[in-house]
């Protein structure tokens, strides 16, 4: 017995424990059911009404206190003010600390509620209650609620998707351990079929009662709205609203609705989305989201694994976008690759004649040819398909450890005669001199393609002895041919990438003359999504399709950091074990495995390992033959379009009818699923682009064996393997799987094949024969653990660039909030002269030089030093700083009252006047240098006495120097990470001078922005009418045109499942709406016997 095994034994596994913990949870809920199902339906809502204003009284004095907090800000000084805002924060803070208390007290009670109107439901075809306001309301929108006299029936039918369902689902045990384990903030791994849809409604019921909103995030659009009008019955009911925001556009009163509601269902992209489009509002009429409370995710390593590779980006055109010299030097790339390509299709013909020779000297000149073949184009499939031979790849591998020995000092002998180099593990390309050479034909500069050595030249200018005009004269010069250079390289790099590294209908595809990514991991399209750094372009360029303008980020966060934000977070998949640790280390989630409700009968076969991928794909074949004549339905997954494509042309051959499923036929998903458990029915799917959807068989197929499941490659994710399987075996129902592998699959080529191939020759394998162990099995997870490895590793870097980026976007849009809402907007003014005043102190004290601060005391706050040159040098910093805030807070304040002053006659005469005809005005104001017309509420303004015209300026050009300032500084951040990059050569860590770095330029942003909000605000004063002779002056005061919602963005969002909303709302596919259409003269759904149109129906 092992170590761990003693462990497991004396103390219990994992999953042991986990359950002792849930258990007594589960007994609770149990308990306390009978008591509730034996309530009538009018007591059973009452008691979840009980609930729900229970939950409120418990923290009701917290929050009567954070009230009457925020209403005695008014008039306070700063320190007393950023003292009352902490405190306002700490018991926000507590709220949800003590809400969390009372949810564990309820728990029992709630999760019995909801089972026992599931039963009701399921046995019930209708289910009469006393009308309440909200039932009426339901009525009018939706066809399962009707109301007659006072009473409010619930039908246990309603539409989903586009289907009518009929509610039959009522929660067994197994779904009470997954509630609660979601419910505590944690993973439920639940096996396909065991009702993950329906466990959700057990957490988000209960935790919706706090009225803080609950939000259930799904991989795609057509989820969000199917869960949406599948789970929402159960939770109107009683009383609880839901909404889906993928039904409604993008900075729309729907939307923000949507996100009112107590549950909101939507997808991960369009809630990222929200969260950086709210923080591109100009108004607070145009942000939608609350604060983030909790969220459920459906497919949780799905979307906190596999979508959390790139981040959401909101980019925008920048100047001179079109000027791209992709098209430019794409012949020249081409002539290259051709060039390399050619050479390397001699290299093999060359190689195999000399490792076919007797003379032992000559066959080690083929291995050497071979390995330089491999160097130059190791996807070539000629090149794999001679590998798989017996001995070949041995001694391939035997000159590979020759040349790497010794830090590689010897490779370049390898790869002097290429073009370029392509490392294929790590991804990446390197030009030769020889390739440099033939990209340089036909130019006059050798060194076209070439950095120049920027420091040593620049060292070298230093030296020569130039006037200060020259010298100058001619780093500009240099430095601009650097930079012109440096994206001429920058371009070759990503076509040579295009080429080498990308394969159409594999990694993208080309669709409506477009570019479109497909996720490796779902085989479904990335609509939207573009790859960074010029290599989308460089494609679009390779493909010759329109090449899009370069754009620059407006707004970026990764979903990684987007759903650390809730409060509260969980999620929920078939498969999350084998990323525990992943989930762990980023998101302190952990993972519990919850017991089937029936064992799995499901029969896991061992992986058949063939030499070529043609031997694989046939035997492929012939299974599929053989399952289908015993009746079975067959679900083959593939890793790549090209490879459904293939095995369909070989089915074809052999008239066996099939579906297909994958990228480019993402559309019929629903339909292909809805047949793929039929006898007989063969179904193609990439890589599971059918996730999420339950293949359910009939009678006969679960006679004849049940779901019989084929991969045709082992995934670089075990994960994505499981996925595969669990498609088969779902609730008892009998089923097979089994991989057939090949030692050509990329996979094996990267980390498992060596060692096999080896085996394979010595057993005198020959062509066709298969390789069958358990033993080969844990080989090829052990290739699959390395990569996920790898892949963790360049998710937790991109994170930790992230980190980088998070800590200073939430303090820009903390900032921005506060100036938006206006509640913070004075307070964060005053410290914004402080802090100006500051700079001002520490750039000149130390260097006591009072007459340029005397200077800039001028230029910043337009008023005098407030000592003399003797106090400045004699006085601590500390001091002069006191002193000079002292005497801007004064001139501000005087300035402020000087304008409301002004105003306020004007202002009064209009109210008294107009009042009843205007609600806004506009108030012109001038730095001096720029005139800005404020918009005012005009009852606000009066009643201030024209107080409030400061802050809403102060609001205004806060939030126009903030959105300024950031936007320029992402593009800074964008070419920053982009430059750390060659840091590695100099032995120094990217992400450590990266840090550095945009520390700098953080400091330096916020001290500018501080400069420009100080400058402005201190020079403010009221465009007055200018003087005609003696006559008194005037204030203009015009009427507010009524305020416009925000147009559509003119911006993209990249990495966006189903396309940007503004863009593609005619593109999407979505399902039939159930439509509940009123006629506006029919009596009203509500029962109040009045027309529609005098109702609910007003205003449409």
């Amino acid at each position: 017995m092992g170590f761990i095994d003693l462990l497991s034994k004396l103390f219990g596994n994992k999953s042991q424990r986990d359950l002792k913990e849930i258990t007594p949870w589960v007994d609770r809920i149990k308990a306390v059911y009978p008591e509730i199902d034996a309530l009538s339906d009018d007591d059973l809502r009452a008691r979840s009404a009980a609930l729900r204003q229970r939950i409120q009284d418990y923290v009701a004095s917290e929050r009567a206190e954070v009230e009457s907090l925020k209403a005695s800000v008014e008039g306070k000084d700063l320190d007393e003010r950023e003292a009352i805002w902490s405190q306002v924060d700490k018991l926000e803070k507590d709220i949800l600390d003590k809400l969390e208390v009372v949810l564990d007290e309820v728990h029992p009670e709630a999760f019995a509620i909801v089972k026992s109107t599931a039963r009701r439901l399921a046995e019930n075809p209708e289910i009469r209650v006393k009308a309440t306001d909200f039932d009426r309301d339901l009525s009018v929108s939706h066809d399962f609620v009707r109301i007659e006299g006072d009473t409010a029936i619930y039908q246990n039918h309603w539409m989903a998707g586009g289907n009518e369902i009929i509610w039959d689902m009522v929660h067994y045990d197994v779904q009470l351990f997954g509630g609660t384990v979601l419910h505590k903030g944690k993973i439920a791994e639940m096996a396909t079929g065991e009702g993950k849809t329906l466990v959700a409604t057990l957490p988000v019921f209960l935790n919706a009662l706090t009225g803080n909103g609950v939000h259930v995030v799904t991989v795609n659009d057509y989820l969000s709205k199917r869960d949406s009008e599948w789970m929402g019955p159960l939770y109107m009911f009683h009383g609880l609203s839901v909404d889906c925001i993928d039904k409604h556009r993008p900075n729309t009163p729907e939307r923000r609705a949507a996100y009112n509601a107590d549950i909101t269902f939507g997808t991960n992209n369009e809630f990222g989305f929200d969260y950086l489009r709210d923080n591109m509002a100009t108004s607070p009429e145009d942000l939608v989201q609350r604060k983030h409370n909790y969220a459920i995710v459906d497919e949780v390593d799905s979307v906190l694994i596999d979508d959390a590779r790139t981040p959401l980006i909101i980019s925008g055109p920048v100047p001179k976008g079109d000027d791209q010299l992709f098209e430019q030097f794409l012949p020249n790339v081409e002539k290259v690759v051709d060039a390399q390509r050619k050479l390397c299709q001699q290299l093999l013909i060359d190689a195999k004649k000399k490792i076919s020779s007797e003379d032992k000297k000559e066959q080690e000149e083929g291995f050497f040819l071979l390995f330089r073949t491999y160097k130059g184009m190791p996807k070539s499939k000629p090149l794999i398909k001679y590998l798989s031979e017996p001995g070949i790849k041995a001694g391939m591998l035997k000159v590979e450890e020759e040349y790497m020995a010794d830090n590689m000092r010897q490779m370049h002998i390898v790869t002097d005669e290429l073009f370029f180099v392509i490392d294929e593990k790590h991804n990446s390309i390197e030009l030769s001199d020889k390739g440099i050479d033939l990209l340089t034909q036909g130019t006059d500069d050798p060194a076209f393609f070439i950095l120049p050595d920027i420091a040593s030249l620049l060292a070298d200018l230093s030296n020569q002895g130039l006037s200060a005009e020259e010298l100058a004269e001619r780093k500009e010069t240099l430095l601009s041919d650097y930079a012109i250079k440096s994206e001429r390289v920058h371009t070759v790099n990503q076509l040579l990438k295009a080429y080498a590294l990308f394969e159409k209908d594999d990694q993208y595809v080309v669709m409506d003359n477009k570019v479109m990514i497909v996720d490796e991991q779902t085989g479904r399209i990335m609509d939207g999504r573009r790859y960074s750094d010029g290599l989308h372009q460089a494609i679009e360029a390779k493909e010759r399709v329109h090449v899009e303008a370069a754009t620059q980020t407006f707004a970026t966060i990764t979903l990684q950091n987007y759903f650390r934000m809730y409060h509260k977070l969980s999620g929920m998949t078939g498969t999350a074990e084998t990323e525990a640790g992943e989930l762990w280390d980023i998101y302190k989630l952990d993972v519990v495995v919850i017991p089937t409700n029936r064992p799995i009968a499901r029969q896991d076969l061992n992986d058949r390992i063939y030499k070529t991928a043609r031997e694989k794909y046939a035997a492929v074949i012939e299974e599929i033959v053989r399952l289908v004549g015993e009746g079975r339905p067959v679900l083959v997954g593939t890793t790549s379009v090209e490879i459904s494509q293939l095995l369909s042309k070989m089915l074809d051959l052999r008239k066996i009818p099939h579906n297909v499923l994958n990228a480019k036929l993402h559309q019929k998903e629903a339909e292909i699923v809805a047949q793929a458990g039929k006898p007989g029915v063969v179904t193609i799917a990439t890589n599971m682009a059918g996730r999420g959807t339950d293949i359910k068989l009939t009678a006969e197929v679960k006679e004849a064996g049940g779901l019989a499941i084929l991969g045709t490659e082992r995934h670089e994710s075990r994960r994505v393997d499981r996925q595969l399987r669990g498609r088969a075996g779902r609730q008892g129902d009998p089923g097979s799987s089994i991989f057939f592998v090949s030692l050509e699959d990329h996979l094996m080529r990267l980390f498992a094949s060596d060692r096999l191939a080896a085996m394979m020759d010595k057993m005198g394998f020959e062509e066709g024969e298969v390789l069958e162990h358990s033993m080969l099995n844990k080989a090829v997870e052990r290739a699959q653990k390395k990569v996920e490895e790898n892949n963790f590793g360049i998710r937790k870097r991109l994170l930790e660039y992230d980190d980088v980026m998070n800590s200073q976007r939430e303090v820009i849009y903390k900032r921005r909030r506060h100036a938006l809402m206006g509640e913070r907007i004075e307070m964060d003014v005053m410290n914004t002269l402080y802090d100006a005043g500051r700079i001002l102190i520490d750039t000149h004290h130390p260097m006591e030089d009072f007459e340029s601060f005397s200077t800039d005391v001028m230029r910043i706050f337009a008023i005098e030093s407030p000592f003399d040159a003797d106090t400045f040098r004699r006085s601590k910093a500390d001091e002069l700083t006191d002193l000079l805030y002292d005497a801007v807070e004064a001139a501000f304040k005087h300035r402020s009252q000087q304008i409301a002053d002004l105003a306020y006659p004007t202002l009064h005469q209009v109210y008294t006047e107009q009042g009843h005809v205007y609600e806004r005005i506009m108030i012109p104001l001038t730095d001096g240098r720029m005139g800005y017309n404020v918009g005012c509420d005009l009852k606000e303004a009066d009643a201030s006495q024209g107080r409030s015209i400061m802050r809403e300026f102060e609001k205004a050009i806060v939030l126009h120097i903030i959105d300024e300032a950031w936007k320029e500084h992402l593009r800074e951040m964008d070419e920053l990470r982009n430059s750390v990059q060659n840091a590695s050569y100099e032995n120094k860590d990217p992400l450590l001078i990266y840090k550095l770095e945009s520390y700098e330029l953080f400091r330096q942003m916020i001290e500018d922005m501080n400069r420009r909000t100080a400058s402005v605000l201190m020079r403010v004063r009221l465009n007055v009418a200018p003087p005609q002779e003696e006559a008194p002056r005037e204030v203009e005061i015009r009427e507010a045109a009524p305020e416009s919602r925000r147009p559509a963005p003119q911006y993209r969002e990249q990495r966006h499942e189903v396309g940007s909303a503004e863009e593609q709302e005619e593109r999407r596919h979505t399902p039939a709406q159930s439509t509940h259409t009123i006629g506006r003269n029919d009596p009203c759904p509500c029962g109040s016997g009045k027309k529609f149109k005098h109702c609910h129906g007003k205003g449409f």
